[in-house]
């Protein structure tokens, strides 16, 4: 899709610009820095063209910034010489295409309003236009987010779910989010599109499930073979598979569909059909797709709301990879 047909649904959203109890609200920038959401918009349209796995990196980066400080921007964060930033955490192997676009949408948007835009509503506008890129999904997109000054690589393991996760510990970590499980079952089908690294899920699915030396049962035997091809033992760290081997780069309810047949990358994947609450979720989703892409704006609105900075509070950094 060319990059100018993605500007027209900005103006149905300033026609109503309102605000939450939180202080944010669509239409932040309508006086401020009107070509704001245009400059992201078009940004992100652009590094789609040339990379098809953009979406997938802008909507994760989007999630680890969230999920730790609530959305302030800290995953942007450079590490110093006396402090190991949270996007150098373990935890935290993200692709780093994701921080280019930003780089640059931020420089555009200083050379338009210098000091207007926050790095952490950035972030939030560009993971909804990866969305609609993706998969045609969009959502009005509160901002008014300030950026925090703080960001600590021990920060990540607490806060972000692991890839081992069960359906307990899923519904747990994101209550602490202010999500409920049917929300993270929603926001789950962001694993629609990328690529996860073989180290995160090889050991306990297809070599020592569960330290017992064989592969999940849970998985279909003929995935399983697939993907141990391709995370072999002695595979290189940054060997990764498919989240979804059939449309990869297409944000869609196929996610839902995969994990009926066991054919779930992760094991918190997979989880979900070994729960009967999730697994009708999951149902539900992979039949309605249309409910599904709603219910992923309006999940994607209250995680991007959780625990943020505003007014007075942080700061608007000049360069986002640095303190002002």
């Amino acid at each position: 899709m060319e990059a100018s047909l993605l500007v027209i649904p900005f103006v149905i959203l300033f026609l109503s610009v309102r605000a939450n109890r939180d202080g944010l609200k669509v239409g932040f920038y309508s006086q401020t820095c009107p070509k704001a959401e245009e400059i992201i918009n078009e940004t992100v349209a652009k590094a789609v063209k040339a990379n098809p796995g953009v979406p997938a990196a802008l909507i994760r980066l989007h999630f680890h910034d969230c999920f730790v400080r609530g959305c302030d921007g800290s995953i942007l964060l450079d590490s110093t010489a006396d402090n190991v930033a949270e996007k150098d955490s373990f935890v935290n192997n993200l692709n780093p295409v994701g921080y280019d676009i930003i780089d640059e949408a931020k420089s555009k948007l200083e050379a338009k309003c210098a000091g207007v835009l926050s790095c952490a509503d950035i972030v939030a506008y560009a993971a909804r236009d990866s969305a609609y890129q993706a998969g045609g999904l969009f959502w009005a997109v509160e901002g008014g987010r300030r950026d925090g000054r703080t960001s600590l690589a021990i920060e990540p393991p607490l806060n972000l779910p692991c890839p081992s996760f069960d359906v307990n510990q899923l519904t747990q970590i994101f209550a602490t989010k202010n999500l409920t499980q049917e929300d993270m079952v929603t926001l789950s089908g962001a694993h629609s599109i990328g690529a996860s690294h073989c180290a995160s899920f090889s050991v306990d699915r297809l070599y020592y499930f569960n330290g017992s030396g064989g592969q999940d049962p849970s998985m279909n035997c003929h995935y399983a073979v697939k993907l141990k091809a391709i995370c072999t033992p002695s595979a290189s760290p940054e060997a990764v598979a498919l989240l979804d081997p059939f449309t990869p780069t297409k944000l869609d309810v196929n996610y839902y569909i995969n994990l009926q047949y066991n054919l779930g990358l992760l094991k918190s994947d997979q989880a979900l059909m070994l729960d009967d609450a999730t697994s009708r979720e999951v149902k539900i989703n992979a039949k309605y797709p249309t409910i599904w892409r709603k219910k992923f704006g309006r999940a994607m609105v209250k995680m991007g709301a959780f625990d943020v900075l505003t007014g007075t509070q942080g700061e608007i950094r000049k360069k986002c990879r640095f303190r002002n």
